[in-house]
């Protein structure tokens, strides 16, 4: 039994440390080749006011996040309150930033620690939450197809050159890929169990199966129309964080609400990769996507990705520090209560 714990322990820091290099790695690459001065000047230019604001929004979404996650568990129990949902979310993202993708599993112990519901359903509605999020994700995401410098980047970049390299009229690419479609479907029909019987189809099975059965529980849901109004405030929230952080940079001016949730989207893909709060992988990836697409410097590019990040950083530690000492008060009720 011993050598299991320790062999588990070895592994979960063996883990750790090539999460830490990951994100280590990231920063190099993204700061590698800028200028300190450009870059110190760079964020000396910025209007902070703006970043606090954006702080704030940040704040208001997690606490929106908080009441629709109560709102998810209570089918388990009516007693969770709106204070312990929020409480748990803030140190959930604060645990994200020791050990990434932890934080589900103390929020979850924290719900399940009060007495008012197990583990196990806490964790359901988790399940359910990030699917939501995942929809809500897709649905944000489609506009940038028609709107923004982002649409002109992919017509004039990326649409353009391939359409003028083929051989052959674009109609027959689309009428190609409509065919493809169509054939991955029958086959999909037709050979559903031997394709679930592989490690991948089952995985993609599982997952769409998934997808299916989180919108249709939101749908079932007593307080549906408030989780879908919380839904939108937090993603509009989030895409105001992202505009507030454009007019904070002087040389983003000329960027519009289309380039926010451009980069909202972008950001979001920083916050996914696992490691350490996002560190290295957000300022990589933000970075990197705002030189081709808006022309501009690295340095550019990372301080929007610095002030972007580290804002959202400092904003979780301070929420998160008072929940842990508010946690902390009314669980010991809690204990003298059983």
């Amino acid at each position: 039994m011993n050598q299991i714990k320790k062999k588990v322990k070895i592994k979960d820091v063996v883990k750790y440390l090539l999460m830490l290099a990951l994100a280590g790695l990231l920063l190099y690459f993204a700061f590698r080749d800028i200028s300190w001065d450009d870059f110190v000047e760079g964020l000396r230019s910025c209007n902070y006011w703006w970043i606090l604001l954006s702080m704030i929004i940040s704040w208001i979404v997690v606490v929106l996040r908080g009441w629709r996650w109560r709102l998810m568990m209570r089918p388990l129990s009516k007693e969770i309150t709106r204070l312990e949902a929020y409480d748990a979310y803030n140190i959930c993202y604060l645990a994200n930033l020791v050990l990434p993708r932890s934080g589900e599993v103390v929020r979850c112990g924290m719900i399940a620690n009060s007495g008012k519901a197990t583990f196990e359903g806490v964790l359901g509605t988790v399940v359910l939450e990030r699917t939501w999020d995942l929809i809500c994700v897709v649905i944000v995401t489609l506009p940038l197809f028609f709107f923004g410098t982002f649409k002109d980047f992919l017509i004039e970049k990326m649409w353009q050159p391939f359409v003028e390299s083929l051989p052959f009229k674009a109609v027959w690419l689309f009428v190609g890929i409509i065919l493809f479609i169509v054939a991955i479907v029958l086959i999909f029909r037709a050979y559903r169990q031997k394709i679930a019987s592989t490690r991948f189809g089952a995985k993609v099975i599982k997952v769409w199966k998934g997808l299916v059965d989180g919108v249709k529980a939101g749908f079932r849901m007593e307080y549906k129309w408030a989780f879908f109004g919380y839904s939108a405030l937090i993603w509009i929230g989030y895409w105001a964080m992202s505009l507030f952080t454009l007019y904070a940079f002087p040389v983003a001016a000329g960027l519009s609400i289309w380039d926010a949730l451009f980069l909202m989207v972008v950001g979001s893909l920083g916050w996914i990769v696992p490691v350490q709060g996002g560190f290295g992988a957000y300022h990589f990836i933000v970075a990197m996507t705002l030189v081709p697409v808006y022309g501009f410097t690295q340095s550019d590019g990372l301080i929007f990705a610095t002030i972007s990040h580290e804002s959202q950083v400092v904003q979780m530690l301070i929420c998160g520090l008072i929940s842990i000492i508010t946690y902390a008060i009314y669980s010991k009720k809690y204990k003298k209560a059983m």
